[in-house]
């Protein structure tokens, strides 16, 4: 079995471009403004994973999947979030206290998996990825995709930390629940667009 280098790179650079503008990104970095980034970005690459290993596996059959469904349910997942960041209210101050960091890896962990695994079904950097297996290998796709969603993960975690340190914590919730609620509409239009 022949690792390809260039496949690899190839994956990387195609996926990374594709994924710095999608939702994923801006939810990661919601999310990371209010949970730990480290269980949030175990989350998320986990959930990438299983979509890469999905897409290499088996990405002709993505297309079978009822995509209207994947979008409702993934925009009542971000309608969600956004009701919970905007909602404010009297945890604001204990939230404060304790740096705005929901606490607990397994909360933190399965948020972000969920969020990404439900809302990542169909998207360009699954399609790409399973294009991408077709042609260039499954195993050199593999790893390239997974690295560079991961990294995109990673960049918006950290600028998402950067945000929290630097502005008051209602602020940052008020503009994540925003955020989220711009993610819930946006998939919306996508559904039925």
């Amino acid at each position: 079995m022949s690792f390809d280098l260039v496949a690899v790179l190839t994956a990387f650079g195609l996926i990374f471009l594709a994924e710095l503008p999608d939702k994923t990104m801006f939810a990661s970095l919601a999310m990371g403004t209010r949970m730990r980034p480290l269980y949030v970005w175990f989350g998320t690459s986990s959930a990438f994973i299983v979509h890469v290993a999905i897409a290499v596996g088996a990405g002709s059959l993505l297309g079978l999947l009822p995509d209207l469904l994947v979008k409702l349910v993934s925009a009542s997942l971000f309608a969600f979030g956004a009701f919970l960041l905007l909602r404010g209210g009297a945890d604001d101050e204990a939230d404060a206290a304790g740096g705005g960091i929901v606490k607990g890896f397994w909360p933190v962990y399965t948020t972000a998996f969920m969020a990404v695994f439900i809302s990542e079904w169909g998207d360009l950097t699954q399609i790409t990825t399973a294009n991408l297996a077709a042609t260039n290998g499954v195993a050199a796709t593999a790893v390239g995709s997974a690295a560079a969603l991961m990294t995109v993960s990673a960049l918006a975690l950290l600028a998402g930390r950067f945000i929290a340190k630097r502005v008051p914590l209602q602020v940052v919730q008020r503009i994540g629940g925003v955020c989220m609620a711009g993610l819930a509409l946006w998939t919306l239009a996508e559904a039925f667009l």
